[in-house]
């Protein structure tokens, strides 16, 4: 056995476990269905300089532990210097053990940088200066940092507004991962928001149509969404708490809607109205156009007004919430399907102890129209980590077919979060490793090879019409 904590068998508890992982999923590229990358910064082909623009910088999840240290703002989004910045962040890696920050950080540092010692204060200097000097080259720019993982596909996130014009550049080039996009209009459907109607108007501006009421809303995020999908876009994203689904009449939803407009009150039961009226508008619409949508839901966002206020919203003070999910999101499904109009979905829950709702609510509309029409999604943001992992698989496998998932995404705003790849392939071959090992499962290595393969690339790769 390798003396390195980041070695070949890394996770792999069994020979099983490391026949499957490296002969079945080890060597396969990588379709990252969605992420939060900044396009701008692949068109451009950014060069980073060091390791705290490209590792730091933006990551919430390290300043959540950093700040739980003790560390001081400055060091984490204020006026420091970015050595300064990395050296505090290399103080906090050693009391991150147990979080799978811990595993991250050293599966980056030796997939990208070849660096096998652990990052601590004593090894935080040679480590910085090493990397900088790798990533002050063109071999490690934002595309070489895609190309060195292995990405196929790399789907990154929009607002409707958006107008693309990285994806239209990148598209034009010669870059060899396929760059394509998903749809987040959350903005035009939580109407009860701060400075909604400010949005509503850039909306309009973007689809040169002047929304004064709800059918011009319509036609205006169907503009988007047209546009959309001419350059290349094939899925939505929607980042919500629940879905919404309350009965309404039309008329009631032009009323609200207007009264919006001219910048009157709006009870919550009339904007849970008009959240249910524009989602399955949505949703109707993305079927029309083939899309994959995407529902991300259970969070519990910007706890800490005080901070808040200070730093805006993804600066690491969110949480799970306990939002009750199965009925509306029941009849939310059932109300697309009963008019044929439920496309590919794939839904994400953020608490654990949704899991056996969302396993067991997928298997309600997978009518056989298509392999894994209804996916519950990869565990996601707290659950992206090798226990969430096994638990969302298990609940899947026990209640589902694991056989036809679609796997792990990043869902990550880092150029240096790809290994998470590697790590759910990891989690997933040893899972069934140990299966074959304890006789719960034949010692089949091609038949169970071939479903390692189809859950860390092949499912998505035949889900997905990029």
């Amino acid at each position: 056995m390798s003396t390195k904590f980041i070695h070949d068998n890394f996770l792999l508890e069994n020979s099983f476990s490391e026949e499957l992982y490296h002969t079945y999923a080890k060597n396969l590229p990588i379709i990252d269905y969605h992420n939060h990358l900044p396009p701008k910064e692949i068109a451009d082909d950014k060069i980073f300089g060091n390791l705290t623009n490209v590792w730091i910088n933006g990551d919430h999840y390290k300043w959540r532990a950093m700040r739980t240290l003790g560390v001081d703002e400055k060091f984490i989004t204020g006026n420091a210097s970015d050595k300064e910045k990395f050296m505090n962040w290399a103080k906090t890696v050693p009391y991150t053990m147990r979080n799978p920050l811990y595993h991250w950080t050293h599966l980056e540092l030796a997939r990208y940088f070849d660096i096998y010692q652990l990052l601590n204060e004593k090894s935080a200097e040679k480590i910085y200066q090493e990397t900088s000097e790798k990533l002050s080259s063109a071999d490690y720019s934002c595309q070489n940092l895609l190309l060195k993982a292995n990405a196929e596909v790399v789907c990154t996130t929009e607002d409707p507004t958006d107008t693309l014009e990285q994806h239209k550049r990148l598209a034009k080039s010669d870059f060899k991962v396929k760059m394509s996009t998903a749809f987040r209009p959350d903005k035009a459907i939580l109407i009860s928001n701060d400075g909604y109607n400010e949005y509503i108007d850039s909306l309009g501006k973007s689809a040169d149509i002047n929304i004064s009421s709800y059918a011009d809303l319509c036609d205006a995020l169907k503009s988007r969404i047209n546009y959309f999908h001419n350059n290349g876009c094939r899925l939505c994203d929607h980042g919500l708490d629940q879905i919404y689904f309350e009965k309404f009449s039309d008329g009631e939803i032009k009323t609200i809607f207007e009264k919006k407009r001219n910048n009157q009150e709006i009870s919550k039961a009339d904007a849970l109205k008009f959240q249910s009226a524009i989602l399955l508008f949505l949703s109707e619409t993305y079927h029309d156009y083939g899309w994959v949508q995407q529902f991300h839901l259970g969070a519990l966002r910007n706890n800490n007004a005080r901070m808040h206020q200070i730093l805006g919203p993804d600066t690491g003070w969110d949480s799970i919430g306990d939002y009750p999910q199965a009925q509306k999101l029941s009849a939310f499904l059932n109300a697309l399907d009963s008019k044929d109009k439920l496309t590919k979905t794939i839904i994400y829950n953020l608490n654990p102890s949704d899991n056996e709702v969302m396993a067991t609510m997928i298997g309600n509309f997978n009518d056989g129209s298509v392999k894994g029409k209804v996916q519950f999604g990869s565990g996601w943001w707290f659950l992206d980590q090798k226990d969430g992992m096994t638990k969302q698989m298990n609940a899947l496998s026990n209640m589902g077919l694991i056989s036809c998932f679609i796997g792990m995404l990043t869902d990550s705003r880092s150029f240096l979060s790809f290994p998470r790849h590697e790590y759910f392939r990891r989690v997933l071959c040893n899972l069934l490793g140990d299966e074959i090992k304890r006789g719960e499962l034949p010692n089949d290595m091609e038949w169970i090879g071939k479903l390692v393969s189809d859950i860390s690339y092949h499912n998505a790769k035949n889900y997905f019409d990029f």
